[in-house]
């Protein structure tokens, strides 16, 4: 038995290609889910309706087939259910052949007169997906959408975070009669409906070019908030050793620069700060520096955490008189993930220490102490900041 896997383009038949159309007219069955089955011409073969890879593989297996055909939308090399039958294929030492289709990412692309090789691909069908961060990398993004996230959520989320003048396109029922483009701006399409068989285009959220941590000072806006120096915050995303892909919590976030330089260097930052004051200033300071993905709860820790998505890493700036139940709520969410305390006082140096060993992390302190020059006529001044103390703890 050979087993040839179709992707069968963006579903009308004029988007198979003759080598797909020809391995069907050769097939003894075809598998695949029933609308794919009833949008194929009527043959020979027999039909039998499957979506899960374990059913295709079953029913597969459960008779002495010839020639196959399991169909799949678009492209089998594109989000496609191909990913997960291919190794079961193999673990039964049945031969396989894929046949690739067109994507809704062609189909849209040739519509637009776009290229499509700098674009960033992510699929909100089915899995959470998080569009202002996605639109943070400098390149227009591509979402596959479906099920219960339409276009309109994800610029409404678009909206929602600041980012409702950026252009986008939203391509329906593409390859089909019904084919529609609509183009404008996130704030604009958010307001329309859309077909189930769509995708959008998003161009990229404005942003400043990369830099390494430490912002300086006096880039942020500051208010009469209490803010981490710029030596600091450098050495706190060294410390938690942020990662393009990871999640942040920024716990007590202040004028919002931690949050802010976390934002800049990982996928998403959720911001977590109590005071209305401190509030604006991180939105400010967000918009200073494009750092669309960081998201404000305003509200006390550990109750304004709970629903957040677990963390990759945190950083405890403000600490409250809740510091045991913060640490003991992200050990129980996000055991892996680092934690990195600041502290001014002995007092708060001890109870970050003890509360992180009691619930089982290893940890290192640091005291950074930074002096900066002050000029006084024709002579440099060396200014003491006030030393502050880094606690890092991680689960062995």
């Amino acid at each position: 038995m050979q087993v040839t896997l179709i992707g069968l383009g963006c579903g009308s038949p004029e988007t198979m290609t003759l080598a797909a159309q020809k391995a069907l007219a050769k097939a003894d069955v075809i598998l695949g889910a029933p609308r794919l089955l009833a949008a194929l011409p009527d043959g020979a073969a027999k039909k039998i309706e499957g979506v899960k890879p374990a059913d295709l593989l079953a029913h597969l297996t459960a008779e002495n087939w010839a020639t196959p055909c399991v169909v799949f939308s678009g492209d089998t090399g594109f989000y496609s259910g191909a990913k997960k039958l291919l190794p079961l294929l193999r673990e039964k030492g049945i031969e396989a052949v894929v046949l690739p289709g067109l994507s809704s990412l062609q189909a849209l692309a040739a519509q637009l007169g776009r290229s499509w090789q700098d674009w960033r691909l992510c699929s909100a069908h089915g899995v959470a997906a998080d569009p202002a961060a996605e639109v943070c990398h400098g390149q227009p993004v591509f979402f596959l959408t479906g099920g219960k996230v339409t276009p309109a959520d994800l610029c409404r989320r678009l909206t929602q975070a600041g980012l409702g003048s950026l252009p986008a396109a939203v391509g329906e029922d593409l390859s089909y009669p019904t084919q529609r483009i609509r183009q404008g701006t996130a704030a604009g399409l958010a307001e329309q409906t859309y077909s189930p068989l769509s995708v959008l285009l998003v161009d990229p959220a404005p942003r400043p070019a990369p830099r390494t941590p430490g912002i300086p000072d006096e880039e942020f806006i500051r208010g009469k908030v209490p803010m981490t120096k710029q030596e600091v915050r450098a050495a706190i995303l060294a410390k938690l050793a942020i990662g393009p892909d990871d999640l942040c919590w920024d716990i007590g976030a202040g004028t919002g620069s931690v949050s802010v330089e976390l934002a800049l260097h990982s996928r998403a930052v959720w911001a977590v700060e109590e005071r209305e004051e401190a509030c604006e200033l991180i939105r400010q300071n967000r918009e200073t520096f494009g750092a669309w993905n960081l998201h404000l709860v305003q509200g006390t820790a550990p109750a304004a955490c709970e629903d957040l998505p677990a963390p990759d890493a945190v950083f405890i700036g403000g600490i409250g008189g809740e510091l045991g139940e913060i640490l003991s709520l992200i050990s129980q969410r996000a055991p892996k993930a680092p934690i990195c305390l600041s502290a001014i006082t002995i007092e708060t140096l001890h109870r970050a220490v003890t509360g992180l060993e009691a619930l089982g992390y290893d940890t290192e302190i640091v005291q950074i102490a930074v002096s900066r020059t002050k000029h006084a006529k024709d002579f440099h001044l060396l200014l003491a900041q006030n030393p502050v103390f880094l606690i890092t703890g991680r689960k062995p």
